[in-house]
């Protein structure tokens, strides 16, 4: 009966424990911090309201450089994704250089748009 006992807990034990493949990777903080400002500012301009990406701009553009020139944590291939931090930079800059022309909010809005999604393929590179 102890047998019996200690081998379903054993097999318990098993079926809740994660794989270590299965295991969350570590968080890249700099990452974390361009998406806090993304969705703060791409949420708002979904619904017509603009000013929070016209205020922060500017921070959007040191997220964007502090994410290309950090260090990538244990588990993420940042060569795999080098190229496009730098397309995020430039994207982040022009942005900036729109709002800071006082550009229509149709260029404003379609720029962040691209770099919303800039930052969603990157974060799939991220996954894999």
């Amino acid at each position: 009966m102890k047998k019996m006992v200690l081998f379903v807990s054993v097999l318990t034990a098993l079926f809740f424990a994660k794989p270590a493949q299965a295991q969350e990777k570590a968080k890249w903080n700099e990452k974390e911090a361009f998406h806090e400002i993304m969705s703060k500012t791409f949420h708002p301009a979904e619904e017509g309201k603009l000013e929070p990406i016209k205020s922060r701009s500017v921070e959007m553009v040191e997220k964007a450089i502090a994410w290309k020139n950090s260090t990538a944590p244990a588990g993420y291939d940042k060569t795999a994704i080098q190229k496009s931090l730098g397309k995020l930079v430039k994207g982040a800059k022009k942005l900036d250089k729109l709002v800071k022309k006082n550009a229509s909010d149709s260029d404003i809005k379609g720029q962040l748009t691209e770099l919303h999604t800039l930052f969603h393929e990157i974060t799939e590179k991220c996954e894999h």
